[in-house]
């Protein structure tokens, strides 16, 4: 057994974390929003992942190496050399966990990424890409660290230290995995309440769900400060948008706890119309004929995954409808497909 705060070079280590999709209560996990009234949301994660490897480096030189982002980068093996790293999360987490749990010391590692979505797709793909490097690291240091830790450690590194625009459930929802309602409180207190969702309701959901990416990846750091500076006037309807938000994901946990997947899919359409009262930006014209093709095809609910602007739309429809919806959508240039959902969270292995 390793000590923890010594890097073991031996065995690659990988990690994967998932993706989620977020049904429910999306922005209310930012600050300041969050801190004063309490934020909610509610999320399942699904059949796409972020991945890390750690392996030692035969040359005593660091390696980032992201393939999906045509990135290749060496350095010296010191914390000055990574900094000016073009892939901060890397450079980021690196140099955290190794302050905290490895002496400072630079070890002469190959660390290589990939997502099954591209950043700024609405499925927290770069903060489970945080969560995945993080949880590479730990395994690799042997750091004392339990699920809330690795969250959390990877909200603080990416919101903190990096001063990346965002909110907190990606973190959780890729570290815990399967769905879960998360409530936010003030002193980043944090509580993830996994759902014991029937098993047939599960497939229900599963089967009526279609994800369909909008062909645009958006930067949502200029739709969140948009967000978080409105939160500041209480009575900018945003507020009353986040009110509406977080009420309509503890309606939706009892929607779906009951299996009312009809009830949800009015919730989707609740939740999306208060959410475009959040920010500017938030739907476009692509968005717009999007929802509007999936619902003449036979879609009963839809929304943005995301803080919106791009990236990806889901849609509960009618079983006997998602293959008309489906064609539909492919037929004005979004890809759209099912989901599988996931169980299991941030997982890490030795080869």
């Amino acid at each position: 057994m390793p000590v923890a705060g010594t890097p073991t070079i031996g065995p690659v280590i990988r990690a994967r974390v998932p993706l989620r999709l977020g049904l429910a209560g999306g922005g209310t996990d930012l600050s300041p929003y969050c801190d004063e009234f309490g934020g909610a949301v509610l999320n399942l994660t699904i059949d796409r992942y972020a991945y890390a490897t750690i392996e030692q480096s035969s040359d005593g030189l660091v390696h980032f190496i992201a393939p999906d982002m045509n990135v290749i980068e060496t350095f010296p093996p010191n914390m000055a050399a990574i900094q000016s790293s073009r892939l901060p999360l890397h450079a980021g987490v690196m140099t955290r966990m190794l302050r905290e749990f490895g002496g400072g010391v630079v070890p002469a590692i190959r660390v290589t990424s990939f997502v099954d979505a591209p950043p700024g797709s609405g499925l927290g793909s770069s903060s489970a890409l945080v969560v995945a490097l993080v949880e590479a690291f730990r395994a690799l240091l042997a750091a004392p660290l339990g699920p809330y830790d690795v969250a959390h450690l990877a909200f603080e590194i990416e919101r903190i230290d990096l001063a990346l625009a965002g909110g907190r459930q990606d973190q959780y929802a890729a570290t815990f995995g399967g769905v879960n309602f998360i409530e936010f409180h003030a002193n980043d207190r944090v509580i993830v309440n996994p759902l014991r969702v029937p098993p047939g309701v599960l497939n229900e959901l599963e089967i009526s769900l279609i994800t369909c990416f909008s062909g645009v990846t958006r930067r949502s750091d200029e739709i969140i400060a948009e967000q978080q500076r409105r939160m500041v006037a209480t009575a900018d309807p945003a507020i009353e948008g986040l009110h509406q938000l977080k009420r309509d994901a503890i309606e939706m946990k009892q929607a779906l706890l009951r299996g009312e997947i009809r009830h949800m899919a009015a919730l989707l359409n609740h939740s999306w119309e208060a959410k475009k009262r959040t920010a500017g930006g938030i739907s476009t014209d692509t968005i717009e004929q999007l929802y509007q093709r999936a619902f003449a095809d036979g879609a009963i609910g839809g929304k943005v995954s995301g803080a919106g602007g791009g990236g990806f739309m889901m849609f509960i429809v009618p079983p006997e409808r998602r293959i008309a919806v489906i064609r539909g959508l492919n037929e004005l240039g979004g890809t759209a497909s099912g989901v599988h959902f996931t169980q299991t969270g941030a997982e890490s292995w030795a080869v």
